[in-house]
């Protein structure tokens, strides 16, 4: 059986390293040696010089501040917030506390397409449109449920008894939640941040509807402007720059490999 699964591995392996050796191959090509017909063949090594058009093209560095701001902020407090909300509905037994999960879950049930438009209208009307701040709130909603979600399950898995021992000691509801659990979902909470932190970095919907202004639009709409009608960039340099912009989250990824393992076995110690 493994003689047949390690070849079948490798196929697969290789049809999924396909687009990423096409994406490097033609993002190094100079913008005149570009040819649609030759994509498979290495032409030549301009991938630097095409990373810096694509940088000054796009105006890269207006929106990374604003971006890595948002990769950041809205994932820890989405964490905290998802952390919360499982130790309330877990550990404290709040009352009806499968409905206030379902509440919170709930919002992801529809499709993003669905709430853009009211959400739009809103963030207009109450002047948080085209503002960092209304970034970091729509991107920590966004990302609440899921974190909630995994949280919930992660303290189910903790005995009862760690709770009781630590309220007969004395300790507080929320001195146990920030010296007890929390310690104890470390991984947990680790994987959460990275998922979230590489969403947020990736998002193009809601950085389109919600922001118009290089300080506050996310990266990847700006990237978008290299393949706009008056942007007029070359395919080398869209794809550099799609390389370009997709390296902290890739970085991020192989920087907490070992923390997102270990949160992927969630509720085991």
């Amino acid at each position: 059986m493994s003689r047949v699964k390690t070849p079948f591995l490798m196929v697969l392996g290789l049809i999924w390293l396909a687009p990423v050796y096409l994406l490097i191959v033609n993002a190094s090509k100079s913008v005149d040696g570009y040819d649609a017909k030759t994509v498979w063949k290495p032409a030549g090594f301009s991938l630097f010089s095409n990373f810096g058009d694509a940088w000054s093209k796009a105006a890269l560095g207006d929106t990374l501040v604003a971006t890595t701001m948002y990769s950041v902020i809205a994932p820890v407090l989405a964490v905290l917030i998802g952390a919360a909300a499982g130790y309330a509905i877990v550990v404290l037994r709040l009352k009806r506390g499968f409905l206030w999960f379902v509440f919170i879950f709930g919002g992801t049930i529809f499709p993003l397409q669905m709430i853009l438009m009211p959400l739009f209208s809103g963030y207009a009307n109450s002047g948080l449109y085209d503002t960092r701040v209304g970034m970091i709130i729509v991107y920590t909603a966004i990302s609440v449920p899921f974190s909630a979600f995994v949280m919930r399950n992660f303290f189910t898995g903790i005995a009862r008894s760690v709770f009781e021992a630590a309220v007969v000691d004395g300790g507080g509801l929320f001195r146990i939640f920030r010296s007890i659990y929390l310690p104890m979902a470390g991984s947990a909470l680790a994987a959460i941040f990275i998922l979230q932190a590489t969403f947020v970095w990736n998002d193009l919907l809601l950085g389109l509807t919600l922001s118009q202004s290089d300080s506050v639009r996310p990266i990847m709409p700006a990237l978008t402007g290299l393949q706009s009608t008056y942007g007029g960039a070359a395919l080398p340099t869209v794809l550099a720059g799609g390389l370009l912009v997709s390296l902290p989250t890739v970085i991020l990824f192989l920087a907490a490999q070992r923390f997102f393992s270990r949160g992927l076995a969630l509720g085991q110690f």
